[in-house]
């Protein structure tokens, strides 16, 4: 039995390198010339309902910043990253993508993650889609089953496969590594830390913060707050 367990956790060794190769590279060309200007943004107040939250909140972030807004539960983080969503959709020098904390709010559930990444819906690009998805380790199976049916963690992959196939150089994430195994963390980390673009995220991973992210901001009832060290 011991050498069982032995071989076993040899075995898993190798597992990392295997998933290594789930995730796809971002373009090359999504990348922000430094100190081109990808947000000034100010808000006086964020309230939920008749709530305030937090009040005077200022974030300038400039290309290709990696920025990581944290703080305590229920501050209004999500509520302040689904507000900069909003107010970016107009810009049309940046290809902005945001991906939420509850995926069903830019997932169509009853979609299959072919649909859900497809533009022209042609045999060759819906077989490119099938080829890409195969390469993260979907199923046939999971393939042609409903959105709504998938796991957190393939939920996920999902939104970054759609973020790399866009060409998208903006990426504001809400709690990006919060599915992934932990085998797949260091993978989507290493993704993030390398891509040219800027990131604007949500997060309580500390790995996550050291190992991908330029300036975190606490945001408290003052506002944001800069991070030293």
């Amino acid at each position: 039995m011991e050498r069982r367990y032995l071989r076993e956790a040899e075995d898993r060794t190798e597992i990392p390198e295997t998933e290594d190769a789930i995730f796809i590279r971002f373009p090359k060309d999504t990348s922000i010339p430094n100190g081109k200007t990808v947000l000034a943004y100010f808000l006086e107040k964020l309230c939920i309902g008749e709530r305030m939250l937090s009040q005077q909140i200022v974030l300038s972030v400039k290309g290709p910043k990696k920025v990581c807004i944290t703080g305590a539960n229920g501050i209004g983080k999500t509520t302040l990253l689904r507000k900069i969503a909003e107010s970016m959709q107009e810009r049309t020098d940046l290809h902005v993508a945001y991906m939420p904390q509850n995926y069903e709010e830019k997932m169509d559930g009853s979609k299959t993650p072919a649909e859900f990444l497809q533009k022209k819906g042609d045999k060759e690009e819906i077989s490119r889609i099938r080829t890409y998805l195969g390469s993260m380790k979907y199923t046939a199976d999971e393939m042609d089953h409903s959105i709504s049916q998938l796991s957190g963690g393939q939920k996920a992959k999902l939104f970054f496969l759609k973020m790399s196939l866009d060409g998208s150089n903006v990426l504001l994430l809400d709690e990006p590594t919060r599915n992934f195994s932990p085998l797949s963390g260091p993978v989507i980390r290493r993704l993030l830390a390398d891509f040219k673009g800027a990131v604007i995220s949500v997060s309580h991973d500390r790995k996550y913060m050291d190992e991908v992210c330029d300036t975190i901001y606490e945001l408290t009832e003052n506002g944001l707050e800069k991070r030293k060290g």
